[in-house]
């Protein structure tokens, strides 16, 4: 097992290089100057470069990266242009918000599909499976943007029951309905797509195990039909672990489109607003630390499935 651990960490590092060369490379991909959203158009040369200068933009692009690995190593992520607060500062105070929705949305995502996926891999081509599987194709179809958008629309707006946007303070406090107001809305619409692939490949986890011969073998030796599922679910469990912590992975470095729909000030939200300012700093630093907050992820789902399966360590 130790074995299999080291050698799933020393795979992370090279990952994690190749993560950090492409976030800093893409925020140049990008037309326009950082600079410029500093300065009134009327600003000369010789303050353009000052800020350049100040700001390290006038080195070449090799040196800047690696200048920049080395701050980012020690956790220095360099300052805010369009605020001129630390990166870090910036990234820590959003990033707890993200977790918090993405973790609120990815557990009960977890709960409803996998009962759902249960229930309809137990009773493969039934109605209730193609119910369930309606309501999965359902999930993933619908654009979150969209349906964040409607559902502010018949909650916030027409019947006033749920506040729209924003949280009701610096401090969130999961005992006050104050509070647990404000995630009602962009939960709920996070939660959708991970519950449509979570569902469907619960149900195709649980139908397949069903099928093999241990489960008859079971049946035959007189087994109640609870430990007979439960002996499926453990064999099911694995690649279900597997999506979710994707699905994790994803909802922290996609929820850009909800968080801006709902004004969250998460990781996200403070993403979109580097991205129309032009914020180099805020941009290589939110993406480097969502990418590797994917691969963390990835890496520990890999490990737990292995304490589950240990056929995975032999692979």
């Amino acid at each position: 097992m130790f074995s299999y651990i080291l050698r799933r960490l020393l795979a992370a590092i090279p990952i994690a290089l190749g993560v950090s060369m492409v976030c800093f490379a893409l925020v140049y991909l990008a037309p326009g100057d950082p600079i410029q959203t500093l300065l009134p158009p009327d600003a000369d040369a010789e303050t353009v470069d000052r800020l350049k200068r100040l700001y390290g933009l006038d080195r070449p692009l090799p040196i800047q990266y690696l200048s920049w690995l080395a701050r980012v190593a020690v956790g220095d992520f360099g300052r805010s242009i369009a605020t001129g607060r630390p990166v870090a500062e910036e990234i820590r105070r959003s990033l707890g918000n993200t977790v918090l929705l993405a973790s609120v949305s990815v557990l009960i995502a977890f709960s409803i599909a996998f009962v759902m996926g249960t229930i309809a891999g137990r009773r493969a081509g039934s109605w209730i499976d193609r119910i369930v599987t309606g309501i999965a194709v359902l999930g993933v179809s619908l654009p979150n943007y969209w349906l964040g958008i409607v559902l502010v629309i018949i909650f916030a707006v027409e019947l006033m029951a749920l506040p729209a946007s924003g949280m009701a303070g610096e401090r969130f406090d999961p005992t006050s309905w104050e509070h647990l107001q404000f995630l009602v809305l962009p939960v709920f619409t996070l939660s959708m797509i991970p519950v449509g692939i979570i569902a469907r490949t619960t149900r195709s986890a649980v139908s397949e195990v069903m099928n093999q011969e241990f489960i008859v073998t079971l049946r035959a030796n007189g087994l109640p039909e609870w430990r007979v599922l439960r002996h499926a679910l453990k064999n099911a469990l694995p690649p279900v672990l597997a999506v979710m912590g994707l699905q994790f992975g994803t909802l922290m470095g996609g929820s850009i489109l909800v968080e801006t729909v709902f004004a969250w000030p998460g990781s996200g939200y403070l993403l979109s607003k580097a991205i129309l300012t032009r914020d180099i700093p805020v941009l290589q630093g939110t993406i480097l630390v969502l990418a590797l907050i994917f691969v963390a992820t990835n890496l520990i789902v890999d490990l737990f499935q292995s304490t589950l399966d240990p056929r995975i360590r032999r692979g």
